[in-house]
This record gives C-alpha cells, sequence and structure tokens, in this order.
C-alpha cells in the first residue's frame, strides 16, 4: 500500500470526534494563519500562511522557473493582497465599488518615493490583482511590502 493510499485508509477509520486539524495534517492540507487583523501580515511568509502556503514553498516552486526578480515580485504581491484583502475580490463589472491600488511616483529625485491611493472605475494601470478593498489596506501594503513593490517596480540589470 502506497503512503497516499494508507493515508486515506487511516482517516477512513478514525473516530468521528478526531479533530479537523489532525485531519488536514494528516492529509496534507495547510491550515490557514488566522489573522484579527489585515495589519498583523508583517511578513511575506505571513501572506503566504494566511493563503495556506509557506515562503519555502513558494521558494521551492518559482527558484527552478529562473524568473526575472520583477516576476517573482510580482506573485509575491499577489499573495500579499489576497491575504489583506481576506477574501474580498473586485467586482468589475460594480462601477460604484470602489478599488485601490498603489502609486508611486519613481521620477522624483529620490527616486523610489511616496505613495497614494487612487480609484480607477473600469481601468486599472497596475492589474487587477493588485487592488485593494480598502485605502487603509492599500496605504499599509505599500508601506510594510516597499521592498517588494519597488523590485515589482524597477528594472533590475
Amino acid at each position: 500500500m502506497k503512503k497516499p493510499d494508507f493515508v486515506k485508509a487511516l482517516l477512513l477509520v478514525l473516530p468521528a470526534d478526531i479533530t479537523q486539524e489532525l485531519r488536514d495534517q494528516l492529509s496534507g492540507k495547510k491550515k490557514p494563519k488566522e489573522i484579527k487583523h489585515f495589519t498583523d501580515i508583517k511578513s511575506f511568509d505571513d501572506a503566504c500562511r494566511v493563503c495556506s502556503t509557506t515562503e519555502e514553498e513558494f521558494n521551492s516552486y518559482y527558484d527552478v522557473l529562473d524568473l526575472d526578480p520583477d516576476t517573482i515580485a510580482y506573485e509575491k504581491l499577489k499573495i500579499i493582497i489576497k491575504a489583506i484583502n481576506n477574501g474580498w475580490t473586485p467586482d468589475w463589472d460594480n462601477t460604484v465599488q470602489q478599488k485601490y491600488y498603489a502609486w508611486f511616483n519613481l521620477s522624483s529625485g529620490s527616486g523610489f518615493s511616496g505613495t497614494r491611493c487612487g480609484c480607477e472605475i473600469a481601468y486599472s494601470t497596475v492589474g487587477s490583482r493588485l487592488c485593494f478593498e480598502s485605502k487603509d489596506k492599500c496605504e499599509y501594503a505599500t508601506k510594510q511590502f516597499a521592498d517588494i513593490y519597488k523590485e515589482f517596480l524597477t528594472i533590475n540589470n
């Protein structure tokens, strides 16, 4: 009997009152990190755990693909924003629903500086996967994860 078959068989015979957490561990499912507030997400690993994965798993997947740093940063930002939005997704058919995205002034004398949030309707200059449910979430993410935004927005030679 292969290991996955053994685990499936074991799950079938375990008592009904076994905790769901133990069932998830045996089946390989990851329990998402629970957060009380989006500001509890302090690192990329925290965001990964909210999305039921780990930074280590992310790195093991993307390291072998030999992608540009800005592409990897984009994938990281999608995870971070998904975690901070906590299940909220934009409804692009709803023009009344506000959607917030980060705006950076890259042409200032000091390079990468400043953030502000903006609301757009049917189009976005950043991409729909990178928008937030609220101004507070947008401002928090752009400050907390400024290094990842910088990797995403700047050219690395």
